[in-house]
């Protein structure tokens, strides 16, 4: 007989399991783990240092809002065509139906499209800012996004400002097709008649910036940045290994390789950035455009 029955049987009634562990629950959004390091902190911790380790400076993904937030003078902002919206025009449907998808993405994350435009200043120097968001559809070129940076593009070229975006895409958006192709033209375009007008253009890659908007107006800057380690590409590894028939170099495709062979100019710490960007601004004197 174990001990819980003879006390049952002492007592003439069941004796009740009780359970001794405590359920502790830790708040969502209140740790952050290192992907690349494993150090865990705070996420106050994060934010606060730009949402970069402070361990191993690896860095985190950053939505747009963070970005307007850490590159522009405060209350500088001012979004333009923020409503602009796809009307899903090839009625395009895979597992979910494309319509669908864009509202979740829409009410997931508070925006319209994977692209915020607008105007603002950067050390008191005004510029025309687009800063695509890899949480709407991991920021894939669709036809908003094309016609949001060719309309930001025109108003920078009218105004004489300088015009900087901030890439972070997977290239072109299948769900719109031949559509979205186009969108690579009509900006190269609008990004030509800006040059010619003796413009300065200033492209930021960020991880990952591949695809469709590698092959166009991330790589057309007159002064192209990437933060580091950051993933810019335009086919993915194993294609071009099958295609070629050898194997790539470990670090191929990151920042520090581009660097390395001459197809990126800088390689900056988004802490650093808003700094430099005004540095680079006052030496083309951009306000006196």
């Amino acid at each position: 007989m174990s001990l819980y029955e003879w006390l049952a049987s002492k007592r003439n009634k069941p004796l009740k399991k009780y359970k001794t562990a405590i359920n502790l629950q830790v708040p969502d959004g209140l740790w952050a783990k290192c992907d690349n390091c494993g150090f865990l902190m705070y996420y106050k911790t994060l934010n606060k240092n730009f949402k970069i380790c402070p361990k191993c400076q690896h860095h985190f993904p950053a939505s747009s809002e963070d970005r307007i937030y850490q590159i522009l003078d405060k209350n500088s902002w001012i979004p333009l065509n923020n409503n602009l919206e796809s009307t899903d025009p090839l009625g395009f449907s895979d597992r979910k139906l494309y319509g669908q998808r864009l509202r979740d993405m829409k009410a997931k994350t508070g925006l319209f499209d994977a692209v915020q435009t607008g105007l603002g200043s950067i050390g008191k120097i005004k510029t025309a800012l687009g800063i695509m968001d890899f949480r709407f559809m991991g920021g894939s070129m669709g036809s908003v996004v094309g016609e949001k940076l060719t309309r930001l593009i025109e108003i920078a070229t009218k105004d004489r400002l300088p015009v900087i975006i901030l890439c972070a895409s997977g290239g072109a958006r299948m769900q719109e097709g031949m559509l979205s192709l186009m969108q690579m033209a009509k900006i190269s375009s609008a990004l030509h008649r800006h040059q010619i007008s003796g413009l300065l253009y200033i492209t930021v890659l960020t991880s990952p910036t591949t695809g469709g908007v590698t092959a166009s107006f991330a790589m057309l800057g007159d002064l192209i940045i990437a933060e580091p380690n950051a993933l810019i590409a335009f086919a993915g590894r194993r294609v071009i290994e099958q295609t070629i028939r050898e194997d790539l170099p470990d670090n191929f495709q990151t920042s520090e390789y581009l660097f390395k062979h001459g197809f990126i100019d800088l390689i900056i710490s988004r802490i650093e950035l808003k700094d430099k960007l005004c540095q680079i601004l006052n030496f083309y004197k951009i306000e006196n455009y």
